[in-house]
């Protein structure tokens, strides 16, 4: 398998080398890729990609980031659409969407969470109602990355408030832009707002945009998740319009990426700028907070090797498992520990912001950014449930609505029976 990984990352490279070129644009550039296979090389052959195991795919991310190319588009929709789209939706529907998302024409956003079905998804409250050959949509979602500029959305409503909570929900692809869908962005309290709630009212979505079978939406649902938690993406731009860096040159993305992180703007191996604050504040010599730089230091670097020891498993076939949950609860402790000891490092220097203070900002922004890390991509409490489950072997917790048709529940928000 080993040999058979390094050919098709040779191969991948000698593509890669022939064609990246600075000055394409980036639509152009991810025209070669969605026609080459090399953009989604786990993808059918027949649908822009090139038919390649997982592992197989990670050896042609390797060739990426050798070469320095941007990669294939990656809203949502290309990163967990399409995979999903190919599992169980109709020919009709992967003729019409694969084209936009391979291309980049399209970004794509997730509604799944409500304010009152979170980490219960299934109990979910948005509702969708037939009325001749479309659905009626009303409800609300929230915490959805993108939502402000995406064309369509990966929509998971309630269809049948009869059934048990898990059995009657249908999956839809919706398009946004239309006057029943009003999204409103989240101002953050690190200053971002990339997420957002969203209303919908008499939204409509036709009934031929159903994915996998009416009622049947959990399944589906649950193949878009899997795909979530995996990882690997190669850094990108953003596809669709609204973002304008379809008419960008690659080189242009390249520079404003290899720019973001000169400035700080990244999360990741924030260890060394705790430690150049530390110096540049002369505390590096006082024992407690060298204690205290050693132990972000080592939970940092168990966190790399733990992300190594992920890569390789899939590049030998294996599925993420229970470890990607180990890892999620690793990072979430890492952030936490982040921001005690950058802001023990700071001092007064904490209750400041901006680029001209130690660190240039980069430790005030991840400690307010700290608490979103254990809610972010599945909860550290859902986390540890799956290691209780799946790695102790300790019994599930009981589902007492299971068999319960959703009508008749008091579940999150809703206060009283339909």
């Amino acid at each position: 398998m080993a040999a058979e990984d390094d050919a098709i990352r040779d191969e991948a490279l000698g593509w890669l080398r022939e064609h990246w070129n600075p000055e394409l644009r980036v639509r152009d550039w991810w025209t070669l890729l969605a026609e080459s296979g090399w953009g989604f090389p786990s993808w059918p052959r027949e649908w822009f990609g090139r038919g390649l195991r997982s592992e197989q795919a990670a050896a042609v991310r390797d060739a990426f980031r050798e070469v320095g190319a941007i990669g294939p588009p990656g809203s949502l929709g290309q990163r967990l659409g399409g995979p999903t789209l190919l599992t169980h939706a109709r020919r009709e529907i992967l003729e019409q969407f694969l084209p936009e998302l391979a291309y980049g024409r399209e970004y794509w956003c997730q509604y799944f969470s409500e304010p009152g079905a979170g980490s219960d998804l299934a109990g979910l409250q948005t509702r969708a109602v037939r009325e001749g050959d479309e659905w009626i949509v009303n409800g609300q979602k929230v915490w959805t990355s993108g939502a402000q500029y995406a064309d369509r959305a990966m929509l998971l409503a309630r269809t049948d408030p009869d059934a048990p909570k898990h059995h009657g929900l249908t999956y839809f692809i919706i398009d946004m832009d239309q006057p029943g869908i009003e999204v409103r962005p989240l101002h953050q309290m690190n200053d971002a707002h990339g997420f957002n709630e969203t209303f919908f009212t008499d939204a409509r979505v036709g009934n031929d945009r159903i994915v996998g079978q009416l009622n049947g939406g959990w399944s589906v649902a649950l193949t878009t998740l899997m795909y979530e938690r995996g990882g690997g993406a190669v850094p990108s731009a953003h596809p669709g319009k609204r973002l304008a860096m379809l008419d960008m040159t690659v080189g242009e993305v390249v520079a404003g990426r290899e720019r973001g992180e000169r400035e700080g703007l990244g999360m990741a191996a924030i260890t060394p700028t705790v430690i150049d604050v530390a110096r540049e504040l002369e505390r590096e010599t006082d024992p407690v907070v060298r204690q205290r730089l050693a132990q972000l230091h080592a939970l940092e670097e168990v966190l790399r090797l733990g992300g190594l020891r992920s890569t390789s498993a899939r590049r030998t076939g294996e599925g993420p498992g229970p470890g990607g949950s180990v890892g999620k609860i690793a990072r979430s402790n890492l952030s936490r520990l982040t921001r005690e000891v950058g802001m023990e490092v700071l001092g007064a220097n904490g209750m400041l912001v901006g680029p001209t203070t130690p660190g240039g900002g980069r430790l005030q922004h991840a400690a307010l950014s700290s608490p979103g890390s254990s809610i972010a991509g599945g909860t550290d409490e859902i986390q540890h449930n799956i290691i209780g489950e799946r790695v102790l072997g300790l019994p599930k917790e009981p589902r007492l609505d299971a068999d319960v048709p959703f009508r008749e529940l008091k579940t999150g928000t809703q206060s009283r029976p339909e």
